[in-house]
């Protein structure tokens, strides 16, 4: 008679397995998003594609040492190989009359990506009230900045020199140069901002947009 299995060492082994499993995913998921081939990331982390084929498939499981120069060929944190990736929408249609509207210092922010989770794509439309802005402080982020004015005047200044937005104009930056922007007439005046960071941790819509004052 064959010796029947250790229920919870069946269990251990299965989880095991899964771990396993899920690493190799997400190495297979990281490798296409960085349209890497199995040979390409081979020669730049030093494992042979054999190796790689067979941690991606669940095969065996790869040491620290292992994950570590996978994850510096890729350019990822190696916690990026343990975490699962979030359902991304990436669709988006927003009705006008639904949009969320944030009033900040000087104005009205309506966010045009409700719900969106690709890229750190941040577009908005700003109104703002006569002789108000983003503030006396120069911002500076990662990426790139886009506008383009639809009502009213709008003066931005990038890296010192100034532009006069009227309906219809439109100006793109990259945002690491200096810059601010204002309405400086007696007219509210209305623009569509598209802020794109190229590093996820950079938040520049904090920057952009100061709080509401309080209401005494």
């Amino acid at each position: 008679m064959g010796r029947s299995q250790n229920p919870l060492l069946g269990a251990l082994a299965s989880a095991e397995e899964t771990q396993e499993s899920n690493v190799g995913q997400r190495v297979r998921q990281l490798r296409s998003e960085s349209g890497w081939s199995i040979r390409a990331l081979a020669e730049a982390s030093g494992l042979s594609a054999n190796t790689l084929s067979l941690i991606e498939n669940g095969k065996i499981s790869p040491s620290v040492s292992t994950l570590h120069r996978v994850a510096q060929a890729l350019g990822v944190p190696i916690t990026a190989f343990f975490e699962a990736p979030s359902p991304r929408q990436q669709v988006v249609f927003v009705a006008g009359h639904t949009r969320n509207r944030q009033q900040f210092a000087h104005g009205v922010c309506e966010d045009l990506a409700m719900g969106f989770t690709g890229a750190g794509l941040h577009p908005c439309v700003v109104t703002l009230q006569p002789h108000q802005g983003s503030g006396a402080d120069l911002i500076v982020h990662t990426g790139f900045e886009f506008v383009y004015c639809l009502q009213g005047r709008i003066t931005y200044t990038v890296d010192g020199e100034h532009y006069f937005l009227t309906p219809g104009d439109s100006l793109l930056f990259e945002s690491y140069l200096p810059h601010r922007w204002e309405n400086a007439t007696d007219f509210p005046a209305q623009m569509l901002l598209v802020l794109a960071p190229t590093d996820e941790r950079d938040r520049p819509a904090h920057r952009h947009f100061s709080p509401a004052d309080p209401a005494p």
